[in-house]
């Protein structure tokens, strides 16, 4: 298999597609619950669409970008859970062919061929966490594409342009995904050992970086979205992210498999030399990558949906020394094998009785998100739900700013406060939802200070749900 992998064929490139797609379909098949942030997502596209501006009628923490791209998904489909797991691996399928595409053009190593794609979507499917679109894998697909623009082309060192786009694709991602800012430490090492003006290519790099955020930001202002775009976006910085909802311990161990791929990777890459100069360079860079790809995943403890899709550009490269030509070709073909065998273990564990307690790995599908039984009878209805909780919106449809339950503590966190209760009353009353949920005991303290909009909600038979009595 390695030797075959080790051409440049379109014969191997259909290869990958057929491996990649043999791996990831049949489980997609089965069906995958939802996951919280693919339902947070939904929601997000579904206030979009309908006319929601971000941060300004919409109290949400998602990054911009990914934001717009969910708007533009239920623009297509509503609620479109295929197409979010349809466009989940078709990035990880772009960002697999690219990475392998620049370790070809720019000779990373003597060694050419699809090794490094094929290791990339073997470990990519150790955990179905990546078969849900998430901000960081659509902002991990922009850092990807910025990695060619941060290597020099000819031994005068840097195009001016190629600089300045490298900075505006690390921006772009962290328009997806806050966390990838780290990334912008990787460009600056890349500057200082491969440009000859270190101090002036640093400054094109920041000012690629901050050029999209200018955009968005003067976009924001104009709509009056600035004050929220600071409040929610820039503000939490790297923290207060939506999680996957994966226990750490699982993710942790999920992990395994490309933690031992990569340390038998560094340890063969320790002793091969390299003869070029650059090579020898690029290497450094990626071990840069790596430290600032753990610390990006530490951010939110390495629970943050997706986080798996970080280890894997060291992984794909470092894999470059691990299946080149030994003496013992058969031992190298061997390993492939097994670690095949384990990345299919692991995604499809849940299919074969007993693996999950022997592995004592419970499959990620059973923390996925299932609508709340208690109020099944509630569907197509406009919702406000007053807790962190928000399965109810499975069939129904939020209709206030108050999506994300922590940073609504903006305003209902501060009720003593005669500006918080204003805004309150402004983002509710002119279309008051017909159903509160509450999970916080609000509904009284509100009906106190705000009788005109919540004295009109009654309590039904189903505990903290109330319904908006009709006008006479």
């Amino acid at each position: 298999m390695l030797r075959f992998f080790k051409s440049s064929l379109p014969a191997q490139l259909l290869a990958l597609l057929i491996l990649a797609f043999a791996l990831r379909l049949p489980l997609l098949w089965f069906g995958l619950p939802l996951t919280a942030a693919e339902l947070r997502a939904l929601l997000v596209g579904e206030r979009l669409h309908g006319g929601a501006m971000l941060y300004r009628d919409l109290y949400e923490g998602t990054a911009p970008l990914a934001a717009a791209l969910f708007a533009g998904l239920d623009a297509a489909l509503s609620r479109p859970v295929g197409l979010y797991r349809a466009c989940a691996l078709g990035l990880l399928l772009v960002q697999a062919f690219r990475l392998n595409l620049v370790f070809n053009r720019y000779e990373v190593h003597p060694e050419r061929g699809y090794i490094a794609a094929l290791t990339y979507l073997v470990v990519g499917s150790v955990s179905i966490d990546l078969d849900a679109l998430s901000p960081l894998l659509l902002g991990h697909t922009f850092i990807i594409f910025a990695l060619s623009a941060l290597l020099p082309t000819s031994r005068e060192g840097y195009d001016n342009r190629r600089l300045f786009r490298a900075g505006f694709l690390i921006g772009v991602g962290a328009l997806c995904y806050l966390p990838l800012t780290l990334f912008l430490v990787v460009g600056l090492f890349a500057v200082i050992i491969f440009a000859a003006n270190s101090f002036r290519s640093s400054l094109l790099l920041l000012c690629g970086f901050f050029f999209p955020y200018a955009l968005v930001a003067t976009f924001f202002f104009y709509t009056g979205a600035l004050p929220g775009f600071v409040q929610f976006h820039l503000q939490p910085g790297l923290t207060d992210l939506i999680s996957s909802g994966l226990p750490a311990g699982l993710q942790l161990r999920l992990l395994i498999l490309p933690v031992l791929v990569l340390a038998l990777a560094l340890l063969r890459s320790l002793s091969t030399s390299l003869g070029l100069v650059f090579q020898v360079k690029f290497r450094q860079l990626m071990l840069v990558w790596l430290v600032v790809a753990i610390a990006t995943a530490a951010v939110e403890r390495g629970t943050a949906p997706g986080v798996l899709v970080l280890t894997l550009p060291p992984v794909a490269y470092f894999s470059l020394f691990l299946w080149q030509r030994s003496q013992r070709p058969w031992l190298l073909e061997l390993l492939l094998l097994l670690i095949l065998s384990a990345a299919v273990g692991l995604r499809y564990r849940a299919q074969v009785p007993g693996l999950e307690a022997f592995l004592r790995m419970p499959a990620e599908s059973r923390f996925g998100l299932r609508p709340d039984p208690r109020y099944a009878a509630l569907r197509g209805q406009t919702l406000l739900i007053l807790g962190p909780d928000d399965r109810a919106y499975f069939n129904n449809y939020p209709a206030t700013p108050y999506l994300d339950w922590a940073l609504s503590q903006a305003d209902f966190g501060h009720l003593m406060e005669y500006a918080a209760v204003v805004r309150v009353a402004q983002q509710i009353g002119p279309a008051p939802p017909a159903y509160l949920l509450d999970q916080s005991a609000q509904v009284p303290r509100l009906k106190r200070l705000l009788p005109g909009i919540f004295g009109a909600y009654e309590p039904t038979s189903t505990p903290g749900l109330y319904q908006r009595r009709p006008k006479k």
